[in-house]
């Protein structure tokens, strides 16, 4: 008899903001979750002082969660990953990603979300995610950088 445990399931951390780049990550990060039978992980990062599909109300964690189910059936529609778990997290975007980064197989984000600086190679999230992440992060171009 062993005392040896079954090892952990495999969880792969996908954010994602509204982005074509965030939706590219999470079709991705879907891929990998299926091919390593990992669990994904979907993350949206909000505060009440950003708009959800540009409207000026007030964000609320229901709102946010509504919000969040339809991103990730939009993108992923039937595709979606058995066991795919949606968290709509109300905390600043690296802030939150860093932490769900912890004890992570990987973490998958967009080259650049929905920030101003458009001539930007990196946004300022993916950026800090690369830096401060406690897993590999994989970080996935838009389509309008690579040509697709």
């Amino acid at each position: 008899m062993s005392d040896a445990q079954p090892p952990a399931a495999l969880r792969i951390v996908v954010a994602i903001d509204g982005s074509a780049a965030s939706g590219e990550a999470l079709r991705r990060a879907a891929r990998e979750a299926t091919a390593h039978a990992a669990v994904l992980e979907v993350v949206h990062a909000w505060d009440h002082l950003t708009p959800i599909e540009d409207e000026a109300a007030p964000v609320t964690h229901e709102r946010a969660a509504a919000w969040l189910e339809r991103e990730v059936q939009q993108w992923l529609g039937d595709g979606r990953p058995h066991g795919t778990v949606l968290r709509s997290v109300n905390d600043l975007p690296a802030r939150a990603l860093v932490e769900a980064s912890e004890g992570a197989w990987t973490l998958v984000v967009g080259s650049r979300g929905r920030g101003g600086f458009r001539g930007l190679l990196l946004g300022s999230v993916s950026q800090q995610v690369v830096l401060h992440a406690r897993c590999p992060v994989l970080v996935v171009p838009g389509r309008e950088r690579d040509g697709r």
